[in-house]
């Protein structure tokens, strides 16, 4: 796969100075990226950039946290089940990158913005039903600002 969005994440596979193999970016195979689309894009590829993400760090990524699940599909599916459970929706095709806070937030993108769409937060447990909020960085921006921290001996978080 040619990487256009997310080279600082290309270039930068793990945390500076890694002595613990679990810093590595560790991702999955194309396939499972096409089985992804299959079940949460009706068939649809991705945007580009989050094509990118998970070919480069799909089942681990030292920027992002997926939680105690397995795999892709076990994170997108318990951040559904956690918004139906709140009582939430999200009518518009969506894929979450990133799970946080007791499970109670994520942060997540839309399907339909184009190759680099903006990140979003979603905090299920907040009773306002304004519980999504738009973040200022789209999904290539929002990687490369965390690598960059790394990089600076911050945490990404």
């Amino acid at each position: 796969m040619q990487i256009e969005y997310l080279q600082d994440l290309l270039n930068y596979p793990t945390r500076p100075g890694n002595t613990k193999s679990y810093w590595f970016n560790t991702p999955i195979p194309e396939t499972e990226i096409t089985a992804l689309e299959d079940l949460y894009n009706n068939g649809a590829p991705f945007p580009k950039a989050l094509q990118e993400l998970l070919y480069l760090a799909g089942d681990y990524c030292y920027v992002l946290d997926y939680g105690i699940n397995e795999s892709q599909q076990e994170l997108q599916e318990d951040v559904r089940e956690l918004i139906n459970e709140y009582g939430k929706q999200i009518t518009r095709p969506f894929y979450a990158v990133d799970v946080y806070n007791g499970n109670d937030q994520c942060l997540f993108i839309y399907l339909d913005e184009g190759d680099d769409p903006f990140v979003h937060e979603g905090y299920y447990s907040d009773p306002e039903s304004t519980w999504i909020t738009k973040l200022k960085l789209k999904l290539s921006e929002f990687i490369n600002y965390r690598v960059k921290r790394v990089q600076e001996g911050r945490s990404p978080f």
